[in-house]
């Protein structure tokens, strides 16, 4: 019973790692779609945003039919999903087919992310729950990073459709050990099944968690998007693109677990402020300067220690009862500017002529994650929600 949470925590973690993977698989294979299929960054981005493109319908009746039907088998189907739209991506061989395969993929990725936080809060209090939301979210980078250096030796010895199944193997084992591990939590038959919404209340301090959340991971996933094509266009190999770029997305395991300890010493607002202009001027600095490595190291470490306190807050947003309905709801947000985002930095890119101004916009996205906390923090005593946490 004392391993059990720990259990289901890495297969969540794995499926996360998962989730960065399939999704940063169209921007490390970026040169080779261009070449193929003679895509412009507009194109490039809607098809990065493909991932994203139902969530934002499917979130929010996800976590109601979360709360009617359990974890257990929404999750799984998510799981189940990933997999399966990770298979038919590497079976096709059209833009339009890829960009079907990532959608069904991103629809089973809803399914998986909009539970994982009321899964993790259901399994683990006081100081675990921290511990257990940061591993979480630091899986996803992890996931980012690993497409980076596995999928170009992949892509050059075997070839495009490969490359692309190789996204299903994650998602599979993390399928098999989520089955095998999860049960119901033992209070989790005080909560009834039934549909419902939260507060009115809590809907709005979801709303605003929610963009929060939206603007800090669509600014860091346009970034990793459209820096390879940036290093690329300035000369750099494949080998310094993909060490930039894991240094970028690996560095945020040390700096999200960190900045959760340091939240409890230094107080929620002093981190996520310190960690959103670290990440702000990382991305700015990274498309104006030729210092790539050094602003790596300035977004992925110190720009990453407050994504922890974000979902912490988010998650505290609503009731335990309302939890997955409420998480429903903040990821639609998220999923809406995930869709998004990557196509307007192609936008962004395209008016310049050159992939900076895809870094540039990406700097502005992320930026609007402090207004935004500001709100949040105005509406809701984060001091009481860290010490619950």
């Amino acid at each position: 019973m004392q391993l059990r949470p720990w259990i289901i925590l890495a297969a969540l973690a794995l499926a996360r790692i998962a989730f960065g993977y399939q999704f940063q698989t169209v921007a490390t294979l970026a040169t080779e779609l261009v070449r193929r299929f003679g895509l412009n960054y507009a194109q490039l981005g809607s098809l990065i945003g493909a991932y994203m493109l139902l969530g934002v319908f499917v979130a929010l009746p996800l976590g109601l039919l979360g709360r009617r039907f359990g974890d257990r088998w929404v999750l799984g189907t998510g799981l189940a999903l990933m997999t399966a739209g990770a298979c038919f991506g590497a079976w096709v061989d059209t833009m339009s087919g890829i960009a079907l395969g990532r959608t069904l993929s991103g629809v089973g990725a809803v399914a998986m992310i909009v539970l994982q936080g009321k899964v993790i809060a259901d399994w683990f209090a006081g100081t675990r729950f921290m511990i257990g939301i940061s591993v979480s979210v630091c899986a996803y980078p992890i996931g980012m990073g690993l497409a980076q250096l596995v999928l170009p030796p992949v892509l050059a010895r075997f070839g495009l459709h490969i490359a692309f199944l190789t996204g299903a193997l994650p998602t599979f084992v993390a399928l098999l050990l989520f089955l095998a591990s999860y049960q119901e939590p033992p209070h989790a038959a005080a909560v009834p099944r039934r549909f419902s919404l939260p507060s009115g209340r809590e809907c709005l301090l979801l709303a605003v968690a929610g963009g929060i959340w939206t603007v800090y991971t669509a600014g860091f996933a346009s970034y990793a998007s459209y820096l390879p094509s940036s290093l690329a266009f300035r000369g750099y190999g494949l080998g310094v693109t993909a060490l930039i770029l894991t240094i970028a997305t690996w560095g945020n395991v040390p700096g999200t677990l960190a900045g959760s300890g340091l939240a409890a010493r230094f107080g929620g607002f002093n981190i996520f402020l310190i960690g959103t202009l670290a990440m702000t001027i990382g991305m700015v600095g990274s498309a104006l300067t030729g210092w790539p490595v050094a602003w790596a190291l300035l977004l992925g470490v110190v720009g990453s220690i407050q994504p922890g306190v974000t979902m912490a807050v988010g998650t505290l947003s609503a009731r335990p009862e309302n939890r997955a309905v409420g998480m429903g709801l903040f990821y639609t947000l998220y999923y809406l500017g995930g869709t998004v985002a990557p196509a307007l930095c192609g936008m962004a890119a395209d008016y310049s002529g050159r992939p900076e101004g895809g870094l540039l916009a990406a700097a502005v996205i992320s930026a609007l994650a402090i207004p935004l906390f500001m709100l949040h923090r105005s509406m809701a005593s984060h001091e009481t929600m860290l010490v619950r946490a």
